[in-house]
């Protein structure tokens, strides 16, 4: 095999060796008082990463805020919003906030996993309002985080309908990996054109 041939190959050799990794798909969104709605002057401040492991049918939920002018009272996601990145939605995750969110604090971090095909990951109404079915309200919700219309809220004694809030947003897949098929694909092409 020439040397001009044998570049091709050894790049997808490489790309091939690359660890295959689950399905997952990554949601991140900064929080504020500005994407309430109504929008309010909370100086408060947060970030949202909504991790969704496809094979395992799990989501991963990791907050961390700051800054609140009130307490926290409880947190969850809501969904679906009509347009992407605004209005309002009832609650889906569960009621009256996630599970082991912290209580009574302006600051502070929350990191735990939600089982997708379990009805206590959802609220009930979700549930019912999304055929009646676990597997419903998991793609309801899934799908509501693919086209925006999902939002993170952090609600506190001094804004009961929420302080700071934020629609994540899918997470682009790493570029590296991008270029690298890109690199290949190009290779390619570029010895078929010389053979010819």
């Amino acid at each position: 095999m020439k040397p001009t041939t044998m570049l091709p190959v050894l790049m997808l050799a490489a790309f091939a060796s690359v660890p295959a990794s689950a399905h997952t798909v990554q949601y991140s969104a900064p929080l504020s008082g500005a994407a309430e709605a109504p929008p309010n002057a909370s100086a408060g401040t947060g970030t949202v990463l909504v991790t969704v492991d496809l094979d395992l049918a799990r989501m991963r939920v990791e907050t961390s805020f700051g800054g609140l002018s009130g307490n926290t009272t409880n947190s969850h996601i809501h969904c679906c919003t009509a347009v992407a990145g605004t209005g309002t939605a009832g609650v889906a995750t569960p009621l009256p906030t996630f599970p082991g969110f912290p209580a009574g604090v302006t600051a502070g971090t929350y990191d735990n996993t939600f089982d997708l095909t379990l009805a206590s990951s959802y609220n009930p109404a979700f549930v019912t309002s999304n055929g009646d079915t676990v597997s419903g309200a998991m793609n309801a919700l899934l799908a509501g985080l693919d086209a925006g219309k999902a939002y993170l809220n952090i609600h506190t004694n001094l804004f009961p309908s929420g302080e700071i809030r934020g629609f994540p947003e899918a997470v682009p897949v790493p570029a590296a990996l991008w270029l690298m098929g890109a690199a290949v694909a190009g290779l390619a092409g570029f010895t078929r054109r010389r053979a010819a």
